[in-house]
């Protein structure tokens, strides 16, 4: 003998999806598990689930309505395992969400057609630019090579005058349903439609200018403004200069990465700047006041008289300006500069007479090997000569 599915859920034999929908998540608030761990109402809560996986597909409520059982007499009242709330044939947790949240049914448990309007991808663009670029910002004119908007058919995809049909096979659903009968009961599964390819619906007269797509590849132009202090590898973006999507859907965005180029003088290392500079032994000496050229002008270097080699001078706030993640220039790195002492490698007899009498002058002596441990020369040389033995 059938069950009655439609007395299980409580309603008349003309009741509405949606009112199979109310009824059932009525039920299954005070049936479930999770909520009422009594035996009978798990087993209530099995036949519950299994009506409304009956009338919530129309091949199924068919049957019902012609005396049928669309389950053949499955166990548990539900073509399922016993003592599993969820495990009935085609029919598992997500459709029980579905009841829940309102998720659509598409006449058999199924999600419906897929729209044909789909968001568009980014675009990545690298730029390169000079040390000079990034201190002070550039704008600049990019081409770029993406897809846009059809101006023909507005990306709709129809020639003019035209419009998409519904398409015959799957009736707008998107999907097709096949129903198997297994050891477990009948298993139904769904598969996007092969003629309109899940979209519910079909283009009999196409674009010809995007062939359907709603979108076609040009080439255009375009201004990017490059921030001050961006480094090798951030990202600019561009919002919505991206790819157009299928059906004319939202661009998206357009990436510029920075490219930095090497520079001949300065090495850079977040905000700061790094420069050597080469400066005669007698500079060092005696002091300087120097014109040191930097990125974007001149600074006054000191030098003091004395300066000994790998001397580090700062220059505050003279580095590259500090980008923060909101796009905000807040101040600007410093410049440190390396001082490297050239000591002359060939004198003319003059100028060692010169360097001799400076020598003598100052009261210089001959060098001594100094000991790494402060105990004069032999704890150095006993250890090198006890390495020999």
């Amino acid at each position: 003998m059938a069950r009655d599915y439609y007395g299980t859920l409580g309603v008349s034999q003309d009741a509405t999806p949606e009112e199979l929908k109310r009824a059932y998540r009525k039920l299954a608030r005070e049936l479930h598990p999770d909520v009422n761990p009594d035996e009978q109402a798990q087993a209530r809560f099995r036949e519950v689930t299994a009506a409304y996986e009956v009338l919530s597909d129309p091949q199924k409520r068919k049957i019902v309505d012609l005396g049928g059982d669309p389950l053949g007499g499955g166990a548990g009242g539900g073509g399922g395992r016993m003592g599993d709330p969820f495990g009935g044939a085609g029919f598992g947790l997500g459709d029980i969400m579905d009841a829940f949240f309102g998720a659509a049914t598409g006449g058999g448990g199924g999600r419906g057609p897929r729209s044909r309007v789909q968001p568009g991808s980014d675009a990545l663009l690298r730029m390169e630019l000079t040390l000079e670029d990034c201190l002070t910002g550039v704008s600049r004119e990019i081409t770029v090579d993406t897809a846009v908007l059809c101006d023909q058919c507005q990306g709709g995809g129809c020639a003019p005058g035209t419009k998409p049909q519904q398409c015959d096979t799957c009736h707008g659903r998107g999907e097709i349903q096949s129903v198997q009968r297994s050891f477990l009961g009948q298993v139904v599964t769904a598969r996007p439609c092969p003629v309109c390819r899940g979209y519910g619906e079909v283009i009999p007269d196409p674009c010809q200018q995007c062939s359907g797509d709603g979108r076609i590849r040009a080439r255009r132009t375009i201004t990017v403004q490059i921030p001050a202090g961006v480094a090798d590898g951030m990202r600019v973006r561009l919002a919505s200069q991206g790819e157009v999507g299928p059906g004319g859907g939202p661009a998206g965005d357009l990436y510029v990465e920075v490219d930095e180029l090497p520079h001949d003088t300065f090495e850079r290392e977040g905000a700061n700047l790094h420069g050597t500079l080469r400066i005669p032994v007698t500079t060092a000496a005696l002091g300087a006041v120097l014109q040191l050229k930097t990125l974007d002008g001149t600074e006054e270097l000191r030098i003091d008289p004395g300066t000994q080699p790998n001397t580090e001078l700062v220059l505050t706030g003279r580095g590259m300006p500090k980008l923060r993640s909101s796009g905000r220039v807040d101040g600007r790195g410093d410049m440190y500069v390396h001082l490297q002492v050239e000591v002359p490698t060939k004198l003319d007899p003059k100028q060692a007479d010169l360097l001799r009498e400076l020598a003598a002058l100052r009261g210089e002596e001959e060098p001594e090997l100094a000991s790494t441990n402060g105990r004069g020369h032999g704890g150095l040389f006993s250890r090198l000569r006890s390495n020999r033995r």
